[in-house]
């Protein structure tokens, strides 16, 4: 089997830490990498997370690299709109330190490397468009961008826009015009509608293994937030690529509001290609939910 080369820039909340040990542990998958970004939490914290997870599923060999602190652009109403959440997931500490700053492992990784390189990206993509902006060249050698931000007709922190787009609309805007040969967006269309629950939980938690007991944990961790079931967006990402069956695409111009006073950070998404500017982004907008958990199940066991 040959193995795709994966790095993943995240900002480790709950659900980004089960898309760390699905890259982590499947043996499809070579994950060179992570790099953390502010985001759900500062950045300290999600770098310390992201250690915590690999450390916890014995990866100890991944790099976690400490990226940006804060965003390209001010999302307005930053302070009041921002999320409380603990600092530190329910794992236990990591000995490591970071290795590193991540903007410039990026660059230097995609510089030297011999192969293609898929970039998954699940928080703020502060870090992706400071690399391009660092050295646009570095382009070329990313196969594919899989990332999970914006929405079509769905939103969660104005009634425009998604959280991870909104976060740092100037950057997302900076990523989709990069010209990166391949970018796919999941959307909070798709996300919204894999929803875990209570039994979904014990299922994971039955496996017995380091991931399905901390996935359990974790995903019962955010029952209790949303009050009920609860999404796990950003695992979709990794997913995708072990199973592009498992979403819809739909090949559309997408592009970000980052002056509207309503509507900055929404994804203007142009699925009827209504202005005829070329296609950018391949869109996600449904999943098959039980091809999904089935592929978490079925790695963490």
């Amino acid at each position: 089997m040959t193995r795709r080369a994966v790095v993943l820039d995240c900002d480790t909340g709950t659900d980004d830490a089960v898309a760390i040990m699905l890259a982590a542990l499947h043996p499809g998958l070579d994950l060179l990498g992570v790099t953390s970004v502010w985001g759900n939490v500062t950045v300290e914290h999600t770098t310390d997370n992201a250690l915590r997870v690999l450390d916890h599923v014995g990866r100890h060999d991944v790099p976690v690299l400490r990226g940006a602190d804060r965003p390209l652009g001010q999302a307005p109403d930053a302070a009041a709109r921002a999320r409380r959440l603990p600092p530190h997931l329910p794992l236990p500490p990591s000995s490591r330190a970071p290795a590193g700053d991540a903007v410039e492992w990026l660059v230097e990784t995609l510089r030297a490397t011999t192969r293609p390189v898929t970039l998954v990206a699940t928080g703020p993509l502060t870090n992706v468009a400071l690399a391009v902006a660092a050295a646009p060249t570095v382009v070329g050698a990313v196969a594919e961008v899989v990332l999970m931000g914006g929405g079509h007709a769905r939103s969660n922190v104005t009634p425009s826009a998604e959280r991870n787009v909104w976060w740092d609309a100037p950057a997302a805007q900076r990523v989709l015009q990069a010209g990166f040969e391949r970018l796919v967006m999941v959307t909070l269309d798709a996300t919204d509608q894999a929803r875990a629950t209570a039994d979904d939980t014990a299922r994971w938690r039955a496996l017995g293994t380091p991931a399905g007991t901390a996935t359990a944990t974790l995903v019962e961790e955010r029952l209790v937030q949303y009050g009920g079931p609860a999404p796990l967006h950003d695992p979709l990402t990794v997913a995708y690529l072990l199973d592009p069956e498992v979403v819809t695409l739909r090949h559309a111009h997408v592009a970000v509001e980052t002056a509207g006073a309503l509507t900055y950070g929404r994804t203007v998404i142009d699925l009827e290609r209504v202005d005829g500017r070329p296609p950018n982004a391949h869109v996600a907008l449904e999943v098959d939910v039980d091809r999904y958990f089935g592929l978490l199940s079925a790695a963490f066991g």
